[in-house]
C-alpha cells in the first residue's frame, strides 16, 4: 500500500528528490532579519517596517544551544494513542549561527539528553511526527553530527 507523506506544517521544510532537507524561512528585503516559522506579510523585527520577505532554505547544520526531555504525553491537538505505550523524546534548541537563531525540535528518535552536550553541532534531517493507514506525517528531527563528519 503507498502512503502518502505529509508536512506537518505546509512550507515549513522542503524534502527534494535529491535527499537535501532544510528548512524553510523568509528573510526581510529591508532588514536581512530571517524568521522561522516563515513570515509571509510582515517583518517581525521591531524596528523595521519591511513588507517584502522571500522563502530562504536555512542552515543544515547548527550548535545545541539547550536541550531537554518530555516525558509526558502531549496535549490535543496532537495526536496521541491512549492505548500505546508512551515513549518519552527529547527537544533540542539549535543555534544556526548565520542565521542568529535559534530553532527548535525533536532529537532522532533514540538520541536522549544523555547524548546531548550544549555547543555539539547537529543537522537537520527528515523525521516522522506520526503514521495513520495510508499518511505519514513528516517533521524534521535534529541529529548529531558525528566528530569524523
Amino acid at each position: 500500500m503507498t502512503r502518502t507523506r505529509t508536512p506537518v506544517v505546509a512550507g515549513w521544510f522542503t524534502e527534494a528528490k535529491d535527499g537535501e532537507f532544510r528548512l524553510l524561512g523568509t528573510r526581510c528585503s529591508a532588514c536581512a532579519s530571517v524568521f522561522f516559522p516563515r513570515e509571509d506579510s510582515f517583518c517581525r523585527n521591531p524596528v523595521c517596517a519591511g513588507r517584502e520577505l522571500t522563502e530562504v532554505p536555512l542552515s543544515r547544520r547548527g550548535r545545541v544551544w539547550s536541550y531537554t526531555d518530555g516525558r509526558y504525553r502531549p496535549p490535543a491537538p496532537y495526536v496521541s494513542d491512549p492505548e500505546a505505550v508512551w515513549q518519552p523524546y527529547t527537544l533540542v534548541a539549535v543555534e544556526l549561527a548565520a542565521e542568529r537563531m535559534v530553532v527548535l525540535g525533536q532529537a532522532v528518535p533514540g538520541v536522549t539528553t544523555a547524548d546531548l552536550a550544549v555547543g555539539m553541532e547537529v543537522e537537520v534531517v527528515p523525521g516522522v511526527l506520526d503514521e495513520e493507514a495510508g499518511t505519514v506525517r513528516t517533521t524534521w528531527h535534529w541529529r548529531p553530527v558525528a566528530a569524523n563528519a
